[in-house]
């Protein structure tokens, strides 16, 4: 009977002993101070890539002289051409287009504007504006990735407290000032790709955004492209300022009201149960 006591109290001994050491190894697992993926948000070479990708296109874009097809020159010269296309080619045609559409946008190609009047003067202004924002919203969708993976972490890393609050504003009401931002005709199309990345914004939030808040302004110069040929034609010139009208930009502005109204909402519901508190 000692000898099994005196053995069952050296097994707990044993335990006890082991124990700690097994409590030593889980704090360590556990310690918050040892890096759990090893890396840090921050600069490297794998990252950028995206982005000099798309860098080497805008530049590659001017290095040939491609410029001089993005202009109503070219619409004048190449109607024909881009007539004959649609008329036998259609559906291939029709994929080129957004496929030049996207790669436009995401290299920031000036004067995307006039892509967009060519598809309206090639498709109508409705399969115009539906393959217009097809392409545009890839494209944009193709920049926010590349922006958001080479740098998005790297400067929320290091901005200072009141980027930070902004950044939290902003992705409370994430979908309404993506609206707002793409209706209102002020922002350029190439900052408005840029700074969600930088704030965060999902990605689902910026893709539903960007293809909803295009859909106007896209719809309003693909109108202006169906009719040119007739202006041309006359030897007139486009109305290249038509959105700012008060005929399209009034409803523009009214949608970009209507997004307001959850932001607006939030905010008088957040004051009254501060001051019920």
């Amino acid at each position: 009977m000692m000898t099994s006591h005196a053995s069952s109290s050296s097994s707990r001994g044993t335990m006890q002993s082991e124990n700690p050491l097994r409590g030593e190894k889980m704090a360590d697992t556990h310690d918050p101070d040892t890096p759990q993926t090893g890396k840090k948000a921050g600069f490297s070479l794998g990252r950028i890539i995206p982005l000099a990708l798309l860098a080497a296109g805008l530049a590659a874009f001017f290095i040939f002289d491609l410029n001089q097809y993005v202009s109503l020159d070219a619409l004048k010269t190449h109607r024909e051409t881009l007539q004959s296309w649609v008329a036998n080619y259609g559906t291939m045609t029709a994929v080129i287009f957004m496929g030049i559409y996207a790669l436009a946008v995401a290299f920031s190609v000036p004067g995307a504007v006039f892509i967009t009047i060519a598809g309206g003067f090639m498709f109508g202004p409705y399969r115009g504006t539906i393959y217009v924002v097809i392409g545009a919203t890839v494209g944009a969708v193709g920049v926010f990735l590349a922006v958001k993976y080479a740098l998005g972490e790297m400067l929320r890393a290091k901005a200072g407290p009141a980027i930070k609050r902004m950044e939290a504003g902003f992705r409370e009401n994430e979908m309404s000032y993506l609206l707002i931002l793409r209706l209102v005709p002020l922002f350029p199309f190439w900052l408005v790709n840029l700074v969600p990345a930088f704030l965060g914004v999902s990605l689902r939030t910026y893709t539903i955004g960007t293809l909803l808040g295009i859909i106007p302004g896209a719809f309003v110069y693909a109108l202006v492209g169906d009719g040119a040929g007739a202006v041309l034609d006359a030897g007139g010139d486009l109305n290249l300022g038509i959105i700012f009208e008060p005929r399209f930009l009034a409803p523009i502005i009214g949608l970009a009201v209507l997004a307001c109204i959850p932001i607006v909402y939030k905010k008088i519901k957040g004051s009254k149960d501060v001051q019920s508190s």
